[in-house]
């Protein structure tokens, strides 16, 4: 299956990455991808940057080396009411927002407690995916956190870090299950290598594997192209970004 977009990669500003933002669409040029998106970690993690950070991206063109670049950042889950660490007038700055359970900033607790932090994110409508679900050491229920993704149109990802099986040990399997329900609910499902250096980005090949054993259609990956990326951006309620109305 093609995949032209990373939905989850890092700069240095994150604090514990190692490449630029120019390295980055660098290497995503030569993995033939179209879209870029930069989601460095938000403050609550350690050594993340400032919230200024985020805001200011509005000064990143919107194309680097003829990749279409989307401000977004990796914000932290912080509660079972579902806050996120960026403020309104921040995340309003931005393109795409992923939560993510983070142990410095959630510590790992029960699978109710987790399911509950999931939906309540969900419900909120602040972040547009759910990054790296199949972390063991946050169990929630798979079935109401992905049916609940599906009715308000929050993608489920599908992180290739994960997958290579020695970040978050014991995630694989989970993964394959998430990614089985996602198919059964109608879930839209996006893909993000979790780049934190620069010849990891667009390196989607176990997160292709997935999708290509699970058998999920094409049509519910919305990073097979960028008409669907955008589309999905548009279902969420964003306002179009007037500089790509030509991508196809």
């Amino acid at each position: 299956m093609d995949i032209v977009v990373d939905t989850h990669t890092h700069t240095y500003a994150s604090g514990h990455a190692y490449s630029t933002l120019l390295e980055n669409v660098s290497v995503a040029k030569e993995n033939g991808l179209k879209i870029l998106c930069t989601t460095d970690h938000a403050e609550r993690m350690p050594g993340a940057p400032h919230p200024w950070f985020f805001a200011n991206q509005r000064v990143i063109p919107r194309f680097l080396n003829e990749i279409a670049i989307m401000r977004g950042v990796e914000a932290n889950i912080l509660n079972t009411q579902g806050e996120i660490d960026l403020q309104p007038h921040v995340l309003a700055q931005l393109d795409w927002v992923i939560g993510s359970f983070h142990e410095p900033v959630f510590a790992p607790a029960d699978k109710e407690t987790h399911t509950q932090a999931l939906l309540s994110v969900i419900e909120r409508g602040e972040v547009d995916a759910l990054g790296h679900l199949g972390n063991p050491r946050y169990d929630f229920d798979f079935d109401a956190v992905i049916q609940c993704a599906a009715e308000h149109h929050v993608a489920i990802e599908i992180n290739n870090s994960t997958l290579l099986g020695h970040s978050r040990v014991g995630s694989v399997e989970r993964c394959y299950e998430i990614g089985r329900l996602a198919k059964l609910y109608g879930a839209p499902i996006t893909t993000g290598s979790d780049a934190h250096f620069c010849h990891a980005v667009g390196e989607l090949s176990f997160a292709r594997e997935l999708l290509a054993k699970l058998e999920i259609p094409s049509e519910q990956v919305i990073t097979h192209s960028t008409r669907q990326f955008l589309q999905f951006l548009a279902l969420r309620g964003r306002e179009a970004i007037t500089e790509f109305k030509n991508m196809k």
